[in-house]
């Protein structure tokens, strides 16, 4: 499933709740289901600025060159904002991660139903996978 695919999934997913609260219930929930990153990578190299929650997230690429992102949150909807990320761009290559738009995240609705200061952060964590991306596409 590519990029595109993936986004089109979560907007049928997301397309099945009648409110909010059941949207969030399910963000919360994928944020459970996250492959969580080592202890020792929760440093302050790995947090992810401008967030209002502490989220950590680190990068590398498989063995095909494809992105693996894992991270961590102190907040349960923020752990599962930065788990519906990684579900779209893990597996992409970093060219691909660095250049689509994530367009699910307008589709679902989701930054119209954040506080301001969690909006900020969905666009740090997104600038921030866009970051790494860009990095391993250098190397």
């Amino acid at each position: 499933m590519d990029i595109k695919e993936k986004q089109d999934e979560i907007i049928s997913e997301f397309s099945f709740f009648e409110d909010w609260m059941d949207k969030y219930a399910y963000i919360i929930d994928l944020g459970k289901e996250l492959e969580l990153i080592e202890e020792r990578d929760k440093r302050e190299e790995n947090l992810i600025r401008g967030c209002q929650s502490r989220v950590w997230l680190v990068a590398e690429t498989d063995s095909d060159g494809n992105m693996k992102f894992k991270a961590d949150s102190d907040a349960l909807i923020t752990k599962g904002i930065i788990a519906l990320l990684i579900s779209v761009v893990n597996g992409e290559k970093p060219e691909t991660v660095a250049k689509e738009e994530l367009y699910f995240v307008d589709k679902i609705g989701l930054k119209e139903h954040l506080s301001p200061t969690r909006s900020n952060g969905l666009l740090s964590m997104i600038k921030q996978m866009k970051y790494y991306a860009i990095a391993f596409a250098g190397k």
